[in-house]
């Protein structure tokens, strides 16, 4: 027996069939967006690439929340505002999921990128964030996405939520990474490591580095421990904080190696970005990573220092091995095209709008 998302689904391409974009009738979607900070823009990357290469019958209207997302006061008034705002189809965008509370349900999608914050909880303060953060949010919307099999299924794990409910639809890679050719430099590689907080495992990893000739090039802000575990190591290292979109794709192009062995990740989005440039990646296999990468990076152990250390060794030392990467990475990148993702958006618009989905 086909699940109540194949038939609704069914039933709307069988209305749409044959029917372009353009003659559709138009949807008007306010997309709900953080408050953005420095060195945290892939959200705004995301949605802002998805915005671009939507069709002609979704019409968005971006609401950006007024205050950060800390503090009681600050989130009440943002979620007023929320209300006020509404449109025919109401789209929180991630890492502000509170925003749901006062808008209509049965028109209201969430999207939730990962489930860091509760790994980081314990007791009564865990139970109050998945109350607050992931229960009640989920229970307020009409559809929630998540960003990865691996996020799906941890939803499930952690909430009672009916299965078709839930949407996948993975992130994209901007348009601006593409391939750019390199000549690898074996005597003394560029690793770039994207993230410095906890679940980005720099500290394995710079002790992974120790002894080899290479330069760690860190992009986001390193802490005092974080240092001095350099300097303990004798690592030679960048370290890039609030730089550009367009910078940090040069860092992309700039570097031999992208390592990126987080312990937790919901999607792993420069995994992909540095596919499509044309990198070999070194990370992670477990959570949604390998997900994500397929056969087109490395796969190591990220609470393992000698896995992680073997894994970089490897794709320096191994000129074939890195090449067939490299190769994979590139066609691997063009599953996660921005149109593709966009299209996907636009069908749970289209199905929210047309009330498909209020479970």
């Amino acid at each position: 027996m086909r699940s109540r998302e194949t038939l609704d689904k069914a039933a709307a391409d069988a209305r749409h069939a044959g029917i372009p974009a353009e003659k559709r009738p138009l949807i008007k979607i306010t997309q709900f967006m953080r408050r953005p900070r420095a060195n945290a823009f892939s959200m705004e990357r995301l949605f802002e690439d998805v915005r671009a290469h939507l069709p002609p019958d979704c019409a968005v209207k971006v609401h950006t929340c007024r205050n950060f997302s800390t503090g009681l006061w600050g989130r009440l008034q943002d979620i007023w505002l929320a209300r006020q705002n509404q449109g025919e189809v109401n789209h929180v965008t991630g890492d502000v999921h509170y925003l749901t509370f006062l808008l209509e349900k049965r028109r209201t999608i969430l999207t939730i990128h990962d489930f860091v914050l509760l790994g980081r909880l314990k007791g009564l303060t865990r139970l109050l964030v998945w109350f607050l953060w992931y229960w009640l949010p989920i229970k307020r919307s009409a559809a929630v996405v998540v960003i990865s099999e691996s996020t799906k299924r941890q939803l499930l794990d952690e909430v009672h939520c009916p299965p078709d409910k839930i949407q996948v639809v993975h992130n994209n890679v901007s348009d601006e990474f593409r391939p750019v050719a390199k000549t690898f430099d074996m005597q003394r590689p560029r690793i770039l490591q994207i993230g410095t907080k906890k679940n980005k495992n720099v500290e394995r990893v710079i002790q992974a580095l120790e002894g080899m000739n290479a330069v760690l090039v860190v992009i986001g802000p390193l802490s005092v421990p974080q240092r001095a575990l350099l300097k303990r190591h004798r690592i030679a290292f960048e370290n890039y904080v609030g730089i550009s979109r367009g910078e940090l794709l040069q860092q992309y192009v700039a570097c031999d190696v992208i390592v990126f062995t987080s312990t937790y990740e919901g999607f792993g989005l420069p995994i992909v970005e540095a596919n499509a440039v044309g990198r070999p990646v070194v990370t992670s296999n477990l959570s949604s990573m390998p997900e994500v990468a397929g056969d087109a990076a490395c796969l190591i152990d990220p609470f393992d220092v000698v896995s992680i250390r073997k894994g970089i060794e490897r794709v320096v030392c191994d000129e074939d091995y890195r090449n067939s990467l490299v190769e994979s990475g590139l066609k691997n990148a063009e599953k996660f095209s921005a149109n593709a993702v966009a299209m996907k958006y636009a069908e749970v618009y289209r199905r929210v709008a047309e009330g498909l989905l209020q479970a």
